[in-house]
């Protein structure tokens, strides 16, 4: 299964199978999570056929439902490495999402409080190790890991792009309440795969990413010198900025979700509403993954390519030009107006390519630099770090408040203060990732 593996333990020369068995399964978990991602805010405040909310209730569900979601992975992984495994924790995740999904077609309160709380529970135990598991797939010093999390990156994406793109179909003729079921349909999808290629997957369920029938590389790697604390704190640095760029980012189910439903003219599109609009970020993650991964073996053959905590400053960069652009928009319809679809379209293409050059790349960096016994854990707390940049889009609440194009000028300022100071960090950093 692994091929033509180094002496020193470094690098086999091809992905191995089980990395498209997990981007299999989490392109169909994805699918259901944006599925109900792509019309919640919506659905909120839908008056006909939701809850009848106003935005900025709908806007403070949506950002706890979104902290509980990506905070739950501390739990879930935790339990995983000292527990369950890997696979245990993601089937469990797995049936909880499902029966959750499934629950959203009874139209009351109290059933969607119980939902999204399954939502949340399934998404604890399986987000962070799936996640995990593809980093077990490689040994220790791979460096096929960034490339490995790029393509499980796009399937991810590719979910993400088909949830939002069924949701606006089965919306439109079918209404909320049935469209949120096929998000538990690829749940069953989902799970099915995962159950059905788990050979390939065999002797990766915990914190040992060396393969079966190899001896774990002694000290072989510059890493390996470095204390598990010192580590630790280096992730957790990194955990800290990164939280600004989810609070922005997350506005594609919010704010942006609610400017290309009222803020931009679809007409030439077919007056479909803003749930499309969540197709368009995994459309570019889709589109521009396999360039850029062609972009850095190119620098990496001349010895250019950036150090990953570096990938992830320019990432931060490029969402703060994107909500400048998001700004302009704003400016430009008058705060009030619609304005052409190609705004939010360029402005995704542009953030879109910050995210491939910061989230597969976060996940990657704690996949190499967190101790093997904390790698379930230290997955769980960059996904606390989305977590409290998710809780922090409630500053939608001032949506109505400010102007569009004020909103929009604040987030990307930030987003590029951040970078800046990872930039500043970059050299204390590679000392406690030495070879990252």
């Amino acid at each position: 299964m692994i091929a033509a593996q180094k002496t020193d333990g470094a690098v086999q020369e091809k992905h191995p199978k089980g990395l498209y068995v997990l981007f299999a399964t989490e392109m169909w978990e994805r699918f259901g999570f944006y599925t109900l991602g792509g019309m919640l805010a919506l659905y909120l405040r839908d008056s006909a056929q939701g809850m009848g909310w106003s935005e900025e209730e709908a806007t403070t569900l949506f950002s706890y439902y979104l902290m509980f979601v990506y905070a739950s992975p501390l739990i879930g992984g935790w339990l995983a490495d000292k527990w369950m495994g890997y696979r245990m924790a993601i089937t469990v995740g797995a049936l909880f999402f499902g029966v959750g999904y499934f629950l959203l077609y009874v139209p009351s309160v109290s059933a969607l409080y119980v939902a999204l709380t399954l939502v949340i529970i399934g998404n604890g135990f399986f987000k962070p190790n799936v996640s995990a598991m593809v980093g077990n797939l490689y040994p220790e010093g791979s460096k096929l890991k960034d490339s490995a999390y790029n393509i499980f990156y796009m399937g991810i994406n590719i979910g993400a792009f088909l949830g939002p793109v069924v949701a606006e179909f089965m919306q439109r003729r079918f209404g909320f309440r049935l469209a949120f079921t096929i998000a538990g349909f690829g749940m069953i999808i989902c799970l099915a795969i995962f159950w059905a290629f788990r050979k390939h997957l065999s002797g990766r369920d915990k914190g040992d990413a060396t393969p079966r029938g190899q001896d774990r590389p002694r000290s072989s790697l510059p890493i390996d010198s470095v204390p598990d604390s010192k580590r630790v704190m280096a992730l957790v640095v990194i955990f800290v900025i990164v939280i600004v760029f989810w609070m922005a980012f997350h506005q594609n189910q919010l704010t942006l979700t609610y400017f290309a439903n009222d803020n931009t003219d679809w007409s030439a599109w077919g007056n479909v509403s803003g749930v499309i609009s969540n197709a368009i970020n995994p459309f570019w993650i889709i589109t521009l993954t396999v360039p850029l991964i062609a972009f850095w073996r190119w620098l990496a053959r001349k010895g250019l390519e950036p150090s990953t905590p570096a990938k992830i400053a320019i990432g931060m960069f490029l969402t703060a030009v994107s909500f400048y652009l998001m700004s302009i928009a704003g400016w430009v319809g008058g705060n009030t107006g619609r304005v052409s679809p190609w705004w939010l379209i360029s402005a995704y293409a542009i953030v879109s390519l910050g995210e491939l050059m910061l989230s597969p790349m976060g996940l990657s960096l704690v996949s190499k630099v967190a101790p093997a016994h904390m790698r379930g854990l230290m997955m769980g707390g960059w996904f606390v770090a989305t977590a409290i940049g998710n809780k922090l889009t409630a500053i939608g609440v001032y949506w109505r408040e400010w102007d569009h194009s004020t909103f929009f000028f604040i987030l990307a300022t930030m987003a590029l203060f951040m970078s800046g100071v990872l930039w500043m960090l970059l050299k204390p950093l590679k000392k406690a990732m030495p070879g990252v």
